[in-house]
């Protein structure tokens, strides 16, 4: 419970900030003088479109956290076994990595201009999305290989539910993205990217973070974390 506590506040104090710097919790009917008076000083409006996808990513985040939360809670029954994690998990963080720069090099080459640049991160960070999600397909297959089947122990069975998850998040995003790569292959404004790039970046940075915090609990090194907090609080 502690650690859904957590997540959460952090969640609740990133979206307190960002609200505070889009200036939408301002009192413009208490303000004196005009509107521009100091153009330099005020942070830019954020899109409509952004300010509803984080809405969206806190519920999501808010999502797993409770996922996180019902893991820490399981374990501490007597029939969890902790399960072998594939390599391959390994080489899928590092081709979510790859999938978000790219993203964040697609950003940049959209505000510069650069519609060649652009359309070559759009293609890499969606080409590097395909492979997260193959590779999570073979680390499932290696698993049953295995013998472990999500019917003989709960600590599977978590696998695949949080693996399944998050790459349901990855696939809806695809959708999204691939629309993004055949818009700007065909040659479509670049003004009209510019907001669909940003909004597939901020969304797979979300997804990359979520990931390395599922990823650090399903290798067990969250739950030696909070062990070591008990102790240090007790």
């Amino acid at each position: 419970m502690s650690a859904i506590l957590i997540f959460l506040g952090l969640v609740t104090a990133i979206a307190g900030w960002w609200l505070a710097r889009q200036r939408l919790m301002s009192k413009p009917w208490l303000e004196v003088g005009p509107v521009t008076a100091f153009p330099e000083t005020e942070a830019p409006l954020m899109h409509p479109a952004k300010i509803g996808l984080g809405v969206f990513l806190a519920v999501v985040g808010a999502i797993f956290a409770l996922l996180i939360s019902a893991y820490f809670m399981r374990m501490a029954y007597a029939d969890w076994q902790a399960t072998p994690m594939p390599w391959l998990l390994w080489l899928n963080t590092g081709m979510l990595v790859l999938a978000s720069a790219a993203l964040q090099c697609a950003v940049v080459a959209a505000h510069k201009g650069q519609v060649d640049n652009l359309r070559l991160a759009l293609l890499a960070g969606a080409l590097a999305s395909v492979a997260f999600l193959g590779g999570q397909l073979l680390a499932w297959r290696d698993l049953a290989a295995g013998g472990y089947y999500a019917a003989d122990n709960p600590a599977v069975s978590f696998f695949y539910l949080i693996t399944a998850m998050h790459g349901l998040h990855i696939i809806g995003g695809l959708f999204v993205l691939g629309r993004a790569n055949v818009r700007a292959w065909r040659g479509d404004r670049l003004s009209r990217l510019v907001l669909t790039t940003e909004l597939c970046a901020m969304y797979w940075h979300v997804l990359l973070v979520v990931w390395l915090v599922l990823f650090a609990v399903l290798m067990g090194w969250a739950a030696d974390f909070i062990d070591i907090c008990r102790r240090l609080l007790s």
